[in-house]
């Protein structure tokens, strides 16, 4: 399907569009991070089954409000190959004792730290955390002397999500849209996933 240059495109039912935006940084900030709350660690997962079960909920639990379903679709043995490969830097937030949230690096690109996935789950969100985790995130990223580290988010994502990109470094770059089934339709996601979000049958 393609959209005209200007105005309006039908998206058929049963299916969604998002609008993306691609954000990037090429300097590592010159501000101080905020340290981590004295008691949240990050536990590195990886790729046994604990690892990936943990990683499945976890992604579920931070993404499932927004339509987050890319990991849904891997495979437990390309999954657990993921996180055991040196190019991705995968962790758990932990706050006193329960996961709250995930961040995953992947370096698999020459020259670029992309931050794959960022985010709280919903009790956390607000409480500040987030700031700290970018913090130990961007100093992880810009470690491996990337020429630049890159995100994406879209309109899908947590009203707040872009905004707090922006005020963390990044400059935005780009916009796309990105078009596919609903996978609240197709079994990726329960049909209950991102009430905010209208369902529309086919």
């Amino acid at each position: 399907m393609t959209f005209p240059a200007d105005g309006y495109g039908i998206v058929p039912a049963g299916w969604m569009v998002a609008a993306v935006t691609w954000l990037e940084m090429t300097a590592p900030p010159t501000a101080p991070a905020a340290p981590l709350p004295a008691n949240v660690v990050l536990e590195p997962i990886v790729g046994d089954t604990g690892g990936v079960a943990r990683y499945r909920a976890l992604f579920r639990a931070v993404g499932e409000d927004w339509l987050w379903f890319g990991r849904t679709m891997t495979s437990d043995a390309d999954l657990a190959a993921l996180l055991d490969d040196p190019a991705t830097w995968c962790r758990a937030v932990v706050r006193d004792g329960v996961d709250v949230g995930l961040v995953e690096l992947d370096a698999s690109r020459a020259g670029e730290v992309e931050l794959a996935y960022f985010g709280l789950v919903p009790a956390a969100v607000g409480s500040g955390l987030g700031r700290a985790l970018m913090g130990v995130a961007l100093a992880e990223a810009w470690s491996r002397a990337p020429e630049r580290v890159t995100v994406h988010t879209c309109h899908l994502d947590h009203p707040g999500a872009l905004g707090f990109y922006v005020r963390s470094g990044f400059v935005a770059v780009k916009r796309g849209l990105e078009l596919g089934p609903d996978p609240r339709l197709t079994g990726v996601l329960p049909r209950t996933a991102a009430p905010q979000i209208p369902l529309i049958e086919p």
